[in-house]
């Protein structure tokens, strides 16, 4: 059955495969005649919440243009309150119907997690371990886990672990984004955008594993 979230989905999918093909339009950000019908309103297909990485801009990644997508941006793709009240709010006030939680490759933040719980002394100033606080759970049951991999293969496995963190905190972790899963089919997925090859990876939501 296809739906709104569905549809978004493919548009998505089929943007970043143009862009990691060379194939994206040139003028999907520079449209006058868009610039001018959006000032009496907004109606985005998707919200991304995507990390902050200069290297990942999401409009870019996935193709579109103005007014396409509602994109939340914060190191480390981490879901605090302001990023939930964010999903809530284009939810809610644009009936969109599709958030993608979009982690990347060679991450930052995470990187800067891993640093953390190997250093024996000294502390990230407060405004990074506020970051690093939220995504410290994933790496640490990763390390937990015993099971032999690779500082690479930890990294990405890092990556996406925290991913799924992010995705289950929106899925249950507010009641409106809950009723309108349960209700008004809102779809929650989470994928992985390779600075290498350019293309975005979904593997959690629609059945993936």
């Amino acid at each position: 059955m296809t739906t709104a979230a569905t549809r978004a989905l493919t548009r998505l999918l089929e943007g970043n495969e143009r862009f990691a093909s060379g194939r994206a339009s040139s003028d999907a950000m520079e449209s006058r005649a868009r610039r001018a019908e959006l000032v009496a309103g907004q109606a985005p297909f998707a919200i991304v919440l995507g990390c902050s990485d200069s290297r990942v801009p999401a409009e870019l990644v996935f193709d579109q243009g103005l007014g396409d997508l509602f994109v939340i941006r914060v190191a480390g793709n981490i879901v605090a309150p302001s990023q939930v009240g964010s999903v809530e709010f284009a939810a809610e006030r644009f009936r969109t119907r599709l958030v993608m939680v979009l982690g990347h490759s060679q991450c930052g933040a995470i990187l800067a997690t891993l640093e953390a719980l190997g250093r024996t002394e000294g502390a990230p100033s407060r405004g990074l371990s506020s970051i690093v606080d939220r995504i410290r759970p994933s790496v640490e049951g990763l390390l937990r886990s015993g099971q032999p991999m690779d500082f690479e293969t930890l990294v990405h496995e890092a990556v996406r672990a925290n991913v799924r963190v992010a995705v289950d905190q929106l899925r249950h972790g507010s009641e409106s984004l809950e009723r309108l899963i349960a209700d008004d089919g809102l779809l929650v997925v989470g994928a992985e955008y390779f600075l290498e090859s350019g293309r975005v990876h979904l593997f959690d939501g629609l059945g993936t594993p």
